[in-house]
């Protein structure tokens, strides 16, 4: 068995502002707004269509030779990853290998040095600030659950439903009949339909961080990002959480930073080890289990 999987192909990344049917140059100048007529059309290409997500060639997330220092220090060094949609991906590796920092540049919080992050072909999230990411349809959720814990568990589904809307005025709005059976929906998929009613701050630590996972479901991302979801709970949680994740698998993508093997295992297809801010192996479990170099710096013997 090979060290590693074979190297997946990246998609060809267009840039926001390349037209249908040309290779990106990342050196060209952007088309003026006058070259485009209203239906889009430019007078040598069709522009794509700003703010969709293009997932075409399969990759939903692409990272291409991302570098980001801190003080001297390469946080990641020359990063490449692939994220397909829909997929369940799990980013294991030691402390310090690069795994915040990359969810970081993910989301907008820290820019990179070099380097391009793109969400599906044509959206470059280098260019856009952390609520325009979230906007755009990318979630994260930190190791530690941040919920309202006086209100009940369906007022905290309804102000992050409501909070999608991107309108002060909608946060006071009545909930309509469709908005009511996505909270349903959600409640019944996060498995607390039962202390729908309850306050939040009752709950088990595990939870809620199921609560907080269905705060963002409720805003119905297209990927999240997940930091150490069963970090806290009990082996009967962890279980359940994992359930949660294969069965959200295909509706979103899902990338999951966690230490805790036996759950990594019990969840991934696909494994990605950062070492020192670059992938160092990558593939599946049992692949990533017995290469040497991750044996070596993160597993142990």
């Amino acid at each position: 068995m090979s060290e590693t999987a074979p190297p997946r192909t990246p998609p060809v990344v267009a840039h926001p502002y390349a037209f249908v049917g040309t290779e990106f140059d990342p050196h060209r100048s952007s088309p003026d707004a006058s070259q485009a007529d209203a239906s889009g059309d430019a007078s040598y290409g069709r522009l794509v269509v700003p703010g969709e997500v293009d997932v075409s060639h399969g990759a939903i997330l692409y990272l291409d030779s991302v570098t980001v220092s801190f003080d001297g220090f390469r946080a990641l060094n020359d990063l490449n990853l692939a994220v397909d949609d829909g997929e369940l991906r799990c980013i294991i590796g030691p402390n310090g290998a690069g795994k915040t920092t990359m969810m970081d540049v993910i989301t907008g919080k820290t820019r990179p040095d070099a380097g391009t992050v793109f969400f599906g072909q044509t959206i470059d999230l280098t260019r856009m600030n952390e609520v325009a990411i979230a906007h755009a349809g990318i979630g994260r959720k930190f190791q530690k659950p941040t919920v309202f814990e006086n209100l009940s568990v369906f007022e905290n589904l309804e102000l992050a439903l409501k909070m999608d809307k991107s309108a002060r005025k909608s946060l006071f709005a009545k909930l309509s009949g469709e908005q009511r059976d996505r909270i349903a929906e959600v409640l019944a998929t996060i498995k607390l339909t039962d202390a729908a009613h309850g306050p939040a701050g009752r709950l088990s630590h595990g939870q809620k961080q199921w609560l907080e996972i269905g705060m963002l479901l409720a805003q119905d991302p297209r990927v999240l990002l997940l930091d150490e979801p069963v970090a806290g709970m009990t082996d009967q949680e962890t279980v359940a959480t994992a359930e949660l994740f294969m069965s959200l698998r295909g509706k979103h993508t899902l990338i999951v930073v966690e230490h805790d093997m036996d759950f990594v295992a019990s969840i991934a297809n696909h494994v990605t080890v950062l070492h020192e801010g670059s992938v160092l192996a990558e593939g599946t479990m049992d692949v990533v289990q017995n290469n040497p170099k991750v044996i070596e710096v993160y597993l142990g013997r």
